[in-house]
């Protein structure tokens, strides 16, 4: 079976692994207070250009974002996200659940449109009953977003100034950032790391066993350790997330996986394309959205694992197919065969 479906269906890159293995057995602190761990988060601060970060490890993507999203947010406030967002589709909840309600707004290729956030700011000011509403505390993108988008330099800053005008951060979801750095795009972690008050490195979707770096480009909350600990978040092991991101950054690695991924994505595009098959979204990143018709769907998924993405109404649906750092030129050739013999069927 060729799998399609995620780029985390796999375990973690060997070096990875190298580096648990060999760190296996030596006495560290716990909770973060680790050698690897100080190590991971020197080193993600080097890559930032940002000396002065404040660095935690948490254990995943969701997990991750309650923790920031709710431990940011003050009783009153909500957070702004594409309705297409991880944190309004897929996350069960989880915002809501720490008593913060997500403020959905229409995105544009999966993304915050600027001009559209700044209305909705404007437009929630201007209401003379704004005092008796949730008011917006935060703006939530995805970088890359759901879609596989990519947020340019240029909005980005668009992005960050609404947010320092009306003194509220703006967070981004990195968990496939490697993948977004890979691409042919402008925005660099250093521009990241700049424009955005708070950020996440993804661990678990780019080589990681598990493991999402949490970064204050200005500096945590007060507190911010003990408010994780409250949450339940806090690994008391927590060498097993910095050994993981100081593997990933020592050398490099971290890029290079995405470098891999994006570059098989490319050619599954361009394949994808050949063959006739439109494109939901222009992706650059290493997911990819095929418009299939329905009547394919149940033989493909007997030789490739995929993931649904949405019904289209016309007798097609879109899926994404994912490639990762496990990915080989070989499973790419290996699906165009098999696409090649179902429309040949068809």
């Amino acid at each position: 079976m060729l799998t399609f479906e995620n780029d985390y269906a796999q375990g973690c890159h060997p070096l990875v692994l190298k580096k648990l293995c060999e760190t296996n057995l030596v006495p560290q602190p716990g909770y973060g207070a680790d050698e690897y761990s100080r190590r991971a988060r020197q080193l993600i601060r080097e890559a930032c250009r940002a000396p002065e970060a404040d660095v935690f490890f948490l254990a995943g993507g969701t997990q991750v974002n309650a923790v920031a999203i709710g431990g940011l947010l003050r009783p009153w406030e909500g957070v702004y996200a594409a309705s297409t967002g991880h944190i309004q589709c897929h996350e069960a909840g989880a915002v809501e659940f720490t008593g913060h309600k997500v403020l959905p707004l229409a995105p544009s290729h999966g993304k915050i449109d600027p001009a559209r956030l700044r209305r909705e700011l404007e437009g929630f000011y201007a209401d003379p009953n704004h005092e008796h509403m949730v008011f917006p505390g935060m703006v939530y993108i995805s970088h890359p977003s759901e879609y596989g988008t990519l947020y340019t330099r240029a909005e980005l800053t668009a992005l960050s100034d609404i947010c320092k005008k009306f003194r509220i951060p703006l967070y981004m979801d990195g968990a496939r950032l490697a993948y977004a750095l890979a691409a042919d795009n402008d925005v660099t972690l250093p521009d990241i790391a700049r424009l955005c008050d708070v950020f996440t490195i993804g661990g678990t979707k780019c080589g990681a066993l598990c493991g999402e770096a949490l970064v204050f480009t200005k500096g945590a909350p007060e507190h911010f350790l003990t408010l994780i600990k409250q949450r339940g978040a806090l690994l008391a092991k927590g060498r097993l997330c910095g050994a993981q991101f100081e593997a990933l950054f020592e050398d490099g690695l971290y890029f290079e996986l995405g470098r891999s991924a994006v570059a098989l994505a490319m050619a599954l595009k361009e394949g994808l394309l050949a063959r006739g098959f439109a494109l939901f979204e222009d992706s650059p990143t290493n997911q990819q959205f095929p418009v299939v018709p329905d009547a394919l769907l149940p033989e493909l998924s007997k030789s490739a694992a995929y993931s649904f993405w949405e019904k289209r109404g016309d007798g097609a649906s879109v899926i994404r197919l994912a490639t990762s750092w496990a990915t080989g030129p070989e499973d790419v050739e290996e699906l165009f065969k098999v696409l090649d013999n179902l429309r040949g069927q068809g």
